[in-house]
């Protein structure tokens, strides 16, 4: 059961119903997690201004969704495993991709390298070896992509500790974590 309330756009005001109005022109609606954010206008404009900006983010669209898929795993979140999943899966990428991606590997060398980065990253809490950095380097990513990875891995770490402490209600299809033990 959620512990946070999820606000009703239609009932909102201020702020957050400016906001909301936003969220529901661009996606056709407002998912609970936006919605659950808007408690606070400050929390939910700082979610969208990141999430906007790495819009623009030299990485693949695909390839961060994959990345926000595997940190959603490696974080227990179980909506945003669910939210990821179904939004790779509206973006073309097919079960597979995201099971592997849900493991943190993908069979293609590229993407592969931004998840073994960014699993570097969280696992480390952004303390990374220089191994890791020059091999993420040699991959042929550069200081851009190093930093575009950070952010991506700070958000989803934002949305998945939001998520999980909120136990916000999931709105799309359930998907649960990937058991590794």
């Amino acid at each position: 059961m959620a512990r946070l309330t999820a606000l009703d756009p239609d009932q909102t005001d201020g702020k957050s119903k400016e906001l909301f109005t936003a969220i529901k022109g661009k996606m056709g609606m407002v998912p609970n997690m936006m919605r659950t954010m808007g408690n606070s206008p400050a929390v939910l404009n700082g979610y969208l201004g990141l999430s906007t900006a790495l819009n623009s983010a030299s990485l693949d669209p695909k390839v961060r969704e994959l990345l926000s898929l595997m940190v959603a795993n490696e974080n227990g979140c179980d909506y945003c495993n669910s939210a990821h999943s179904f939004i790779g899966g509206k973006i073309g990428l097919d079960a597979v991709v995201l099971d592997q991606a849900r493991s943190g590997i993908s069979s293609d060398d590229k993407t592969n390298a931004v998840l073994e980065f960014a699993k570097a990253v969280l696992d480390t809490k952004g303390n990374v070896s220089d191994y890791a950095v020059d091999k993420f380097k040699a991959a042929g990513f550069g200081d851009t992509q190093i930093a575009e990875v950070i952010a991506s891995v700070a958000l989803s770490i934002f949305t998945n500790y939001f998520n999980n402490a909120a136990k916000t209600d999931i709105d799309f299809p359930k998907l649960e974590p990937i058991n590794k033990n």
